[in-house]
């Protein structure tokens, strides 16, 4: 059975406008956007001094702690270096005519002066580690791949 209307009609319904309540007036809502505005700028500048002191002092960690890891870095270059000399003078010891660091009693590099320091290359200075470590300072310090 379909539904029908109620006996009389339906009541009568209002069709004219009704406006929206008015919370805040126009000048009351720019008090609000420019305090809003204003708290946070000050939250951005403190959390942005905040920031860069926080930056200041990761890098003075930084430079106090640098001339102590290149100071242990070149103790432990140096004791490397000391450590391939001594296995060079073990495993040729009964060569006749070899002087440790020369190519047969003839120095490596002809040009320069015996007080003169050249830098081993990466295979030669980690030539009697473990490959596990040879891997590791190889493959941590090349930028190349």
């Amino acid at each position: 059975k379909q539904d029908m209307p109620p006996e009389g009609g339906y009541a009568p319904f209002s069709v004219k406008r009704i406006p929206a309540k008015i919370l805040f007036s126009g000048y009351r809502l720019f008090g609000l956007y420019a305090a809003f505005t204003g708290v946070s700028l000050y939250i951005l500048k403190t959390q942005f001094i905040r920031k860069k002191l926080i930056q200041l002092e990761a890098f003075d960690g930084h430079n106090a702690l640098e001339p102590l890891l290149l100071a242990e870095n070149d103790r432990l270059y140096l004791k490397q270096l000391k450590k391939n000399r001594e296995e060079e003078r073990e495993l040729m010891k009964n060569v006749p005519g070899w002087v440790v660091g020369t190519y047969f009693g003839e120095p490596i590099y002809h040009t320069l002066s015996h007080n003169t320091h050249m830098d081993p290359i990466v295979e030669e200075y980690f030539a009697h580690t473990e490959p596990k470590i040879f891997d590791y300072n190889v493959h941590y310090w090349d930028h190349n791949y």
